[in-house]
């Protein structure tokens, strides 16, 4: 376990436009408003495409990640998730997750790490800067290289 007191800084709404690239505009805000990171306590979106994290094959190893994604279409989606800042590349490094429920399919949810979408009609978002400690995501070796936040 490992836990940090955060310092906030400010708190940024965000509204995506209809047929916006999801992660794009999520860079473009952060860098609108110079921020390198931070948490999205939730937003609400409708998306006309997203990719999440999952499979519908018989895992060999059902302890190892899933790597590989399902496609899901016309969805309603609630989430959240952290920012942190990768030095190397000078870029925002979201991680995002979504509980998404298909519109034609009595509204059936989907739960997982969100990959790439697209906006259908609107996302609003809330952001909140954490100004300190510096937030980084590593690759953890002993956990197939999954990227762990990390904090200072």
């Amino acid at each position: 376990m490992r836990s940090h007191d955060l310092t906030a800084g400010r708190m940024i709404g965000v509204v995506f436009d209809h047929g916006d690239d999801f992660f794009s505009a999520l860079t473009d805000a952060c860098h609108t408003h110079n921020i390198k990171q931070g948490y999205i306590p939730m937003f609400i979106a409708g998306l006309s495409t997203a990719r999440i994290v999952g499979t519908c094959q018989r895992l060999d190893n059902p302890d190892a990640p899933v790597w590989t994604h399902v496609d899901l279409t016309n969805i309603e989606a609630l989430g959240g998730g952290t920012i942190a800042w990768d030095d190397t590349n000078q870029k925002i490094v979201p991680h995002i997750h979504i509980t998404a429920g298909l519109k034609e399919h009595s509204a059936t949810a989907h739960t997982s790490h969100l990959l790439d979408a697209n906006v259908q009609f609107l996302t609003e978002m809330l952001i909140i800067e954490v100004t300190s400690p510096t937030m980084r995501r590593l690759p953890n070796t002993d956990l197939y290289d999954v990227p762990q936040l990390h904090f200072g």
